[in-house]
């Protein structure tokens, strides 16, 4: 007889708990700092392969205790990994922080190893066993300095980072402390420290010490983490802990709630065991559906055009010899090869490899190859029957738009004549991804690094490995969180739910990177040093945006003063772009008429989102030359977002 499964009370009594739960948690999963080594692979082909098993092993396991370690392989090419969350993250939140973790190590590619710190959650990766090591070279503390506190908050300060770093040892490597400010009306202290569970009681109060003693020198200010190589701190003035999960009064309090809901809604418990049952049955037709094809999709490809022979790439790139390495990004590794009639070619190689999703992959080879505009990037065909995943792409000799525009000596081949047809020719390759009628497609991962330039420097988009096709009846794609920090829309790093304007959002940054020649924090994640978009914003309200431009732009300019107006225009339509309310971000295709139509007035911009406190304080009045709407700049209401650019 078939195991009949939990009963519907058990079955609406986790529904209605994780729904509790997702209202009222916070993952904390914006990236505080991600260090690299400064060793190189030994060898990419074997590493590769056991860092994204050891990844998908901690993946499994955080997702049920909240912490895992994992290694695959030994040697030089072993991968050795430890994932944690802090003890306040819900299962729910802390597979969240995770991912968004995932997503930040592979910029240490190639290197053999990384460490991501971020607000909920810790990962780390070696080629070696580090799992009893609780002090670094890198261990250290990162103050903020958005206010200063007086005596009473740094003596409650004091008192609570004491108790916090004495209790934790003896609970399990995890404690917190909350501590009211004397003589204050609402204000408090809120501490949480964390050990990683693989060292032992001694070795975890030493950690502690240290990083207690360290946090103590970020005082007067409101709030400091301790990023040390076994163990985290951080103290605030603001609430970021999040109520327990388990035992205590709030154990009690959440289950007498649930029973409560329960016991009012008994038809809805009903409803959910019925669902449950139907959602089951329909997603093993779904799996066996997804089966058949995949089997039909590779079939298909492989007697297609789109079909290369994998021995053929392999030879075309010189058996992906290093000489022949275009560039990488977090998914994959590109190389410049040639066939045998000549022509040259592209070739993506995938690091997932044979653990790439088949599904995943027939189905974006097929997306992107009913795609055809002069801004894109073509698509020539695919290997799918090797032993891994290959993606041919046509060669563009001068490879990608960030070469040129954050090296100062290469950027003197960008004018501002140039820049402008690469924005604009970005726009229509948007627009048209956006808005066309077959297949519309949000592309996840718009960045100077997946503009491409022909021969000509004209723009094209790539890299459609994060793109998800969208439909009309859909008003947003919830999927997982993926993409570049720095880059992503806060609504859709916050709640995973995808539309076109989290698009529309990384093209405002771009427009700021191509005017100003600088990187959005490529290589900081922490969120105590102003971003591009913080400092642009905050010159675009004092009118001296010209400040921040690339000395570059200028270059060959007949028309000095019209050329400034423009560029200050297109500064204008990037904030636009990157408002921190969706709704009021302009589609793309308005953007494109913004960018085109130069005499219509464009509306103020709202902020952005990530702004700090001081940014807050600017006067809100635009003093700029060219048109503006008389109504000024309304920045009454700060952004509190907890998620920071890259």
């Amino acid at each position: 007889m078939k195991n009949p499964g939990p009963p519907s009370f058990l079955l609406s009594m986790i529904f209605i708990s994780v729904l509790v739960e997702t209202v009222v948690a916070d993952p904390r999963s914006h990236a505080v700092e991600l260090r690299c080594k400064t060793t190189l692979e030994h060898n990419t082909t074997i590493f590769v392969p056991h860092y994204i098993a050891t990844m998908d092993i901690l993946g499994n396991k955080t997702g049920t205790s909240g912490f895992g370690v994992a290694n695959v392989g030994s040697g030089p090419d072993g991968c050795y990994g430890l994932a944690q969350c802090y003890g306040d993250l819900s299962s729910l939140d802390c597979t969240i922080c995770f991912s968004q973790a995932r997503i930040l190590n592979p910029k240490c590619y190639p290197h053999n190893g990384g460490i991501a710190y971020l607000d909920g959650c810790f990962l780390r990766y070696e080629n070696y066993s580090f799992f009893q090591e609780f002090t670094g070279p890198g261990d250290k503390a990162v103050c903020g300095n958005t206010s200063r506190k007086g005596y009473g908050f740094q003596k409650s300060a004091r008192k609570a980072l004491l108790d916090a770093a004495a209790a934790a040892p003896d609970q399990g490597g995890y404690s917190k402390s909350v501590m009211r400010v004397p003589g204050s009306r609402n204000e408090s202290v809120y501490v949480l420290a964390n050990c990683w569970r693989t060292l032992n009681i001694n070795s975890c109060r030493a950690c502690l010490d240290k990083a207690l003693a360290s946090m103590m020198g970020c005082l007067p200010w409101s709030e400091g983490r301790a990023l040390y190589t076994g163990c985290f701190m951080r103290y605030s003035d603001t609430n970021f802990l999040n109520k327990e999960q388990s035992g205590g009064r709030s154990k009690g309090f959440k289950v007498a709630k649930v029973v409560a809901i329960l016991s009012s809604v008994a038809a809805l418990i009903i409803g959910v065991a019925i669902g449950v049952h139907i959602w089951r049955h329909r997603r093993i037709q779904k799996k066996r559906r997804g089966a058949i094809d995949v089997v039909k999709m590779a079939k298909m490809l492989h007697d297609s055009s789109l079909n290369f022979k994998y021995s053929t790439l392999e030879k075309a790139t010189r058996s992906f010899n290093d000489t022949n390495k275009l560039g990488q990004g977090g998914f994959g590794t590109v190389y410049k090869g040639v066939l045998p009639d000549g022509r040259e070619i592209a070739v993506k190689r995938l690091f997932s490899n044979n653990r790439y999703r088949a599904a995943d992959f027939y189905n974006e080879v097929n997306m992107i190859s009913t795609l055809e505009h002069k801004n894109l990037v073509r698509l020539l065909g695919c290997s799918c029957s090797g032993p891994e995943s290959l993606l041919v792409y046509e060669f563009l000799p001068n490879k990608s738009l960030d070469r040129f525009l954050f090296d100062p000596s290469r950027g003197k081949a960008l004018n501002w004549e140039i820049r402008f047809k690469i924005i604009k020719g970005t726009a229509e390759g948007l627009v048209y991804l956006h808005e066309n009628t077959n297949v519309r497609v949000i592309h996840r991962d718009i960045k100077a690094s997946n503009i491409l330039l022909d021969s000509k420097l004209r723009a094209k988009i790539a890299d459609f490995g994060l793109a998800r096709s969208f439909q009309e009846d859909k008003s947003h794609i919830s999927t997982a969180i993926a993409g570049t920090l720095g880059y992503m829309a806060p609504e859709y790093l916050a709640r995973g739910q995808l539309t076109e304007k989290a698009d529309v959002y990384s093209f405002g940054v771009l427009l700021l990177e191509i005017v100003t020649g600088m990187q959005n924090r490529k290589n900081e994640t922490s969120e105590y040093s102003n971003s591009l978009v913080t400092t642009a914003w905050k010159h675009f309200q004092m009118g001296t945006a010209e400040k921040l431009f690339d000395s570059n732009l200028m270059l060959h300019s007949y028309n000095h003063n019209d050329d400034i107006n423009e560029i200050l225009r297109i500064v204008h339509v990037g904030f636009l772009c990157m408002q921190e309310v969706p709704s009021l971000r302009p589609s793309m295709s308005e953007a494109l008429q913004m960018l085109l139509k130069k005499d219509e007035q464009l509306p103020a911009p709202t902020n952005p989102p990530f702004m700090d406190v001081r940014t807050m304080e600017l006067s809100d009045t635009c003093r700029y030359q060219y048109p503006l709407p008389s109504t000024s700049l309304s920045i009454a209401t700060v952004s509190h977002s907890s998620f920071n650019p890259r």
